[in-house]
């Protein structure tokens, strides 16, 4: 039988890479997303995979989300914590709603979705957590303390996750992508793009989201299962951790 794969924020960017590359390899995929409904019905028009909407920042709405997925798709093997979201601004600028709205969708999600699947995986004695953190939790970024605050504790996460759950045939690892072509980076200037954001970048491109998508079908894999607690960079070599 399949495993089941659940893919947070899924249905778009990175987390749409994810989720198609991991239906690809074979698994039943759900996609969690949070409030772009026109886009998640296409996701699942194209894709055929199920869209499940709920806050991963509420802990009742996560639970009552990943029951949803359970009752539906079946218990969980592989869980992909990609949901994110920015709200920029210098520090001494910075409001405690965006300080707060990062914390709760990039971190606090963390316990929210993964809480109520572990007792499962431990009890099956198999599971794969996947969380995308950052480049900007490694090195720290201008603008964008609330950000590298929280991927920073994704890492923190994975590291003491992994050691706890080890014994019981779950791994736990953290992907920080560096500038990926998705629609966030998108947004930016192309000006501001070409000079101050490729020239850092020494393969001299951006990332594609299937890049990302390959190295979680890696780690989601039996053959991933001696990687645990681990944390992959993949940013064209823009930053050494």
């Amino acid at each position: 039988m399949a495993r089941v794969a659940l893919v947070t924020g899924g249905t778009r960017g990175i987390g749409g890479a994810i989720s198609k590359a991991l239906q690809a390899a074979g698994y039943k995929v759900a996609a969690n997303y949070a409030g772009n409904d026109e886009a998640a019905a296409k996701f699942k028009a194209e894709t055929g995979i199920p869209v499940f909407k709920f806050d991963v920042g509420d802990f009742d709405a996560s639970a009552a989300g990943v029951a949803a997925v359970e009752g539906e798709v079946g218990g969980i093997d592989i869980l992909v914590n990609n949901a994110g979201i920015t709200r920029d601004g210098f520090f001494h600028k910075m409001t405690k709603d965006q300080w707060s709205a990062v914390i709760r969708t990039n971190l606090d999600s963390l316990f929210n979705v993964t809480r109520p699947v572990i007792d499962g995986m431990r009890a099956r004695s198999f599971g794969r957590i996947v969380v995308i953190s950052s480049i900007n939790g490694q090195k720290g970024q201008m603008g964008q303390v609330n950000y590298s605050a929280s991927k920073a504790g994704d890492i923190g996460f994975v590291k003491a996750l992994a050691q706890e759950n080890a014994n019981k045939g779950i791994t736990v690892n953290a992907i920080c992508p560096g500038y990926i072509g998705t629609e966030m980076v998108a947004a930016i200037d192309p000006e501001v793009l070409k000079a101050k954001i490729l020239p850092q970048i020494p393969v001299g491109r951006l990332g594609d989201p299937s890049e990302i998508a390959r190295a979680v079908v890696f780690l989601a894999s039996d053959e991933g299962g001696f990687i645990t607690g681990s944390t992959l960079t993949i940013n064209g070599g823009q930053y050494f951790a």
